[in-house]
């Protein structure tokens, strides 16, 4: 007898009947490191290779993150945002990026699995919370891939001298924001997707190749900047009557820079989720995670700096600016801006190859869990790929041109690629850089920010054995405190007041710190690698992301809402059900214990029951 809850309508029926019971009992369900390292990674068959090493995880980090940061996120932050401050947005991201980065790679080394955050949150603080980041996260990733391949075919037309609106079709019926049409941008997405579903070691070779190549570019702009630029930009727009200064658009402007450009992070949780295909996870994941994302901000805030001693802020290129600041120059400079077009398009090619290997591999960790079809989760024994992440998402491209239906439908069919591309391309199709940007934005600080809480909350609480509320306690005070810190900054009056009011406000949320920090004990201390000096570190992430979160525009919540909105729909009437019934046929097992990898972490594992 089938017991499936989605056999027949009246099986789906009756199963919706007992929403709140089910609900009740899978919501919270907590998974743990042994079920995620054994019986649920089973479930794709075949296992993933384990082919990376420390400086694989080091270049798939900057491959990840330089291509967005610079040549995408730069040009809008700078001329919307921050100003010649804008070094300073890339180094406030980039601290935040850092300490989240340690939260991860306490995980990533204890738990060494492709599910990343998702992972984390499942065996934290149970599979809604974990559904949720998920769900957060593998719209980032296409969003963010769909709004750097747009940036690809802007740079790529600078590096041949034909304009990237001659690539784009406009459709007037559509509304604005949604109405052109970037046919390269799809062309890209698709062959990288072929590139990442034939091997994840071929995946990595060529994107060294390509960030390599990449880095040489960079040393070039931050050369010709520093040479060719004035000091003068960094303090005097080009039009006298927009706003001067260092800081054209305040401390505000500096934060709300920081907030758009921590998009171009997001290639390190990229880098956690190849934690499961990583020879040796206690050495080569922290200097993977951590090196790449230290070498990144350096680099970034080189270039930041190049950028805005060539041009005025007011003057500087939103889309390119890069090229653009060197097209059309008189002096035998021009030729700088199609060098740049190509340098860009080598760090934008690797930022998509690694943002789509992450992708995939969150979809095969989600669809192991059973609130998405397991279907997702199989690797393919020939490639040891998850070739059939995400395929859901494909079908929206079937709405796209009947070219593209076609070539969807091959793809699917010959199971040649991983189908989460086929969506990423659909959305670059239309969607417009800024509401990508923003949307991705939130969605990322949101993911960082419930890790951060993750790992505090492991550390303090055992399930079973220790009282969770004062840890729970804890972080919502503490996340409290921040947001009226984050509120009294945005919209109370420039003044004493104010000063007082965030004053007041650090002091409260530093004493709730030290205080939880004395009465609290740990009950857990990683075995190999933990982030230092708890819960500080991870306590100032909290503090940063809230405070990022808060400098984000109002439309950018509405849409985050949205698709809180419509993710939670699906957990209700599907996920739930379905991870009930895997729950039912013996697909979950409980296991109270914990998995560890050796010092050595090959294949070998030991187990603690």
């Amino acid at each position: 007898m089938d017991t499936s809850s989605f056999s027949s309508l009246r099986a789906y029926l009756r199963a919706l009947s007992h929403t709140p019971t089910r609900l009740a009992r899978r919501a919270l369900s907590i998974s743990t490191s042994y079920d995620e390292m054994s019986h649920v990674r089973a479930r794709s068959g075949t296992t993933m290779r384990k082919t990376l090493r420390w400086y694989d995880l080091v270049s798939l980090g900057i491959g990840g993150m330089v291509g967005a940061g610079v040549f995408v996120t730069t040009g809008r932050a700078t001329r919307l945002y921050a100003g010649p401050a804008v070094l300073l947005s890339y180094a406030i991201a980039g601290l935040c990026a850092l300490l989240s980065a340690f939260c991860y790679t306490e995980f990533a080394v204890d738990m060494p699995v492709a599910g990343g955050a998702f992972s984390y949150l499942r065996v934290t603080f149970g599979e809604f919370a974990a559904f949720m980041t998920g769900a957060n996260l593998v719209v980032d990733y296409v969003l963010s891939n769909a709004a750097v391949a747009r940036g690809f075919t802007a740079y790529l037309g600078a590096a041949i001298g034909i304009s990237s609106s001659k690539w784009r079709l406009t459709v007037p019926s559509f509304p604005n924001g949604f109405n052109e049409i970037d046919v390269v941008a799809v062309a890209v997405v698709l062959l990288i997707t072929l590139v990442i579903c034939y091997s994840t070691r071929e995946s990595s070779v060529v994107n060294m190749i390509l960030t390599a190549l990449h880095i040489l570019f960079i040393a070039f702009v931050i050369m010709v900047g520093f040479w060719r630029g004035s000091w003068k930009n960094f303090t005097e727009p080009a039009n006298p009557e927009n706003p001067g200064g260092f800081f054209p658009h305040g401390a505000a402007g500096v934060f709300q820079g920081a907030a758009f450009v921590y998009l171009s992070y997001i290639g390190y949780d990229a880098v956690s989720t190849m934690a499961e295909e990583v020879k040796d996870p206690v050495r080569d994941i922290p200097v993977g995670v951590s090196g790449s994302v230290i070498l990144v901000t350096v680099l970034y805030c080189l270039m930041a700096a190049s950028m805005t001693k060539l041009l005025p802020y007011d003057m500087i290129d939103a889309e390119a600016p890069f090229s653009a600041a060197f097209s059309g120059k008189s002096d035998g400079w021009g030729w700088v801006s199609r060098v740049i077009g190509v340098g860009a398009s080598f760090g934008i090619l690797t930022s998509l190859l690694v943002a789509m290997l992450g992708q995939a591999r969150y979809m095969c960790v989600i669809g192991r869990s059973n609130v998405v079809p397991s279907w997702f989760a199989r690797v393919h024994p020939r490639t040891s790929t998850p070739v059939n992440a995400s395929a859901f998402l494909g079908i929206y491209l079937l709405r796209v041109g009947v070219v593209v239906r076609f070539f969807a439908l091959w793809l699917i069919e010959v199971n040649a690629v991983c189908p989460t591309g086929i969506f990423t391309a659909a959305i670059a199709l239309f969607a417009d850089l800024d509401v990508l940007l923003n949307l991705v934005s939130i969605g990322t600080l949101f993911v960082f920010y419930m890790v951060a809480n993750a790992v505090i909350y492991r550390r303090y609480v055992a399930a079973g054995t220790s009282n969770p509320w004062p840890t729970l306690s804890f972080l919502c005070s503490f996340s409290f405190t921040a947001m009226m810190f984050t509120l009294i900054w945005k919209f109370v009056p420039t003044g004493g007041a104010k000063a007082g009011m965030l004053s007041v406000s650090g002091i409260i949320a530093i004493a709730i710190l030290q205080l939880f920090h004395c009465m609290v004990p740990q009950v857990r201390k990683p075995e190999f690698w933990g982030v230092p000096f708890m819960p500080w570190i991870p306590s100032i992430s909290i503090f940063l992301n809230v405070f990022l979160l808060g400098s984000l525009d109002g439309p950018s919540y509405v849409r985050f809402a949205f698709f809180s909105a419509v993710a939670v729909l699906f957990y209700v009437f599907y996920s739930v059900h379905a991870s009930f019934d895997a729950e039912g046929d013996g697909s979950f097992t409980a296991k109270n214990g914990e998995i560890h990898v050796d010092s050595k972490g090959i294949e070998d594992q030991t187990f603690k029951v």
